[in-house]
């Protein structure tokens, strides 16, 4: 282990902030779960507003907010 003992684990960012970026995605989530109720087989643009925020909850983490750049070093 590269850490010793006696130091505190680092965190990457404060609990208000994950809490606020928490919120934030899971309300995109809610959102693309919620635009399902007006699908209909005329009008297919919920699916389509459905997928789009379904996509941004998972990009937006993993590679705006996320560090693969850095995945691996220490």
């Amino acid at each position: 282990m590269s850490q010793n003992a006696s130091q505190p684990i680092e965190k990457e960012n404060p609990l208000g902030q994950s809490i606020l970026l928490f919120a934030i995605m899971i309300a995109l989530f809610l959102g693309g779960i919620y635009s399902l109720s007006y699908l209909t087989l005329e009008n297919p643009w919920p699916m389509a507003v459905c997928l789009g925020l379904f996509a941004l909850a998972f990009w937006i983490p993993q590679t705006i907010l996320g560090r693969s750049n850095s995945a691996g070093e220490s």
